[in-house]
């Protein structure tokens, strides 16, 4: 073995980043639950001992807390007053939940996937699946607070006007179908932007559902929006406007019978949007950091979820353009195109 020392110094130092980053994870979450964040953000430069009387925490550990924030960039100290701060940018992305950068959410994700490792690593061993139901309830809520704000930013804005013709149709009065509706985030704010338009979320997972009828409740959009539990494949409703699946068509064990199911169930003249991770068509195009992300959260969430229904075909968060419109061209759609894109999310429409 012939090891370049320049080359195992620059690998050590991407391990010690990694670790950090992986020591911070269980770090931010705290900050997010204690509200620490948000006190920061609306009081200013504060010592370790006023910040900890605001919030109602131990001074010791906060201090040390603290310092690990400001070691990893996610807190700025003024060395002068021994004082702690969030400039514009931290504050923007860890206290502000209507921010489109808003990023607890994704620790949230983080510290469920490693409540889940045991079962997956006995996955590997055995090939079977893990459900979705079956994470740790960090999954549910973490990953709600992670998309809505990207879908807060773009579905109304930029996603939904990019599809043909169809946002004149929901001005107007049309149905919409939210298929993989989760908390129900993706529904309210299609039902608060076209509020002459019907919308009916569905998703499989019973405690979910339940929790999208509280959350439209809550916006005022309980009238406007009905929840069901029902999979990509069974889901109610003919002479859908417009059927969505957010971030989850990759989840689906068998993801060309729900493209056959959405073909049915959709208008002459609809269109089914999907919303799927960011990718290339090759893995050499998705080794880049957000290729990572998207691969690690679907060897710990999306494969297993997938291998656990019927079919299992586990096409992975980084199936890529090509091959997902294979699928959903499986289904019976003849056109499918890409309608939009951010750096994390592509958005393909396909009609008949």
């Amino acid at each position: 073995m012939a090891v370049d020392p320049d080359k195992l110094n620059a690998f050590m130092g991407k391990f010690v980043g990694d670790l950090g980053a992986g020591m911070h994870a269980a770090l931010a979450v705290m900050g997010d639950r204690l509200g620490l964040y948000k006190a920061m953000a609306a009081a200013g430069p504060q010592t370790s001992s006023e910040l900890a009387k605001k919030t109602g925490t131990s001074e010791r550990y906060l201090r040390e807390w603290l310092n690990a924030m400001a070691a990893g960039g996610y807190v700025s100290y003024d060395g002068a007053g021994n004082k702690y701060f969030l400039n514009d940018e931290q504050a923007f992305t860890l206290a502000d939940e209507t921010s489109p950068a808003y990023l607890p959410g994704a620790f949230q994700v983080i510290s469920a996937v490693f409540a889940s490792a045991p079962k997956i690593a006995d996955a590997f061993k055995s090939g079977s699946g893990v459900g979705w139901h079956e994470h740790h309830p960090d999954l549910f809520v973490g990953t709600e607070r992670f998309f809505r704000p990207n879908y807060a930013a773009n579905l109304v804005t930029n996603w939904i006007p990019a599809l043909e013709g169809i946002e004149a149709k929901l001005k107007k009065g049309g149905k919409i179908a939210d298929v993989g509706c989760g908390h129900g985030s993706s529904s309210i704010l299609m039902a608060q932007a076209y509020p002459n338009s019907e919308v009916v979320g569905f998703d499989y997972h019973p405690a979910s559902i339940e929790t999208a009828k509280e959350r439209a409740r809550g916006a005022g959009v309980g009238n406007r929006t009905r929840f069901e539990v029902a999979s990509a494949k069974s889901f109610a409703g003919q002479g859908y406007d417009l059927v969505t699946f957010f971030d989850c068509l990759h989840d689906m064990g068998d993801p060309a019978g729900a493209a056959k199911h959405v073909h049915q169930s959709l208008a002459q003249d609809g269109s089914w949007m999907v919303v799927e991770p960011m990718a290339g068509d090759t893995v050499e195009s998705n080794l880049n950091p957000v290729g990572r992300v998207f691969y690690s959260a679907s060897t710990m969430i999306c494969c297993p979820a997938s291998k656990a229904q019927e079919v299992g075909l586990a096409l992975g968060a980084q199936a890529g353009e090509k091959r997902l419109t294979e699928v959903i061209k499986s289904g019976g759609f003849k056109h499918v195109r890409r309608a939009a894109e951010t750096p994390f999310n592509l958005i393909l429409e396909a009609r008949r």
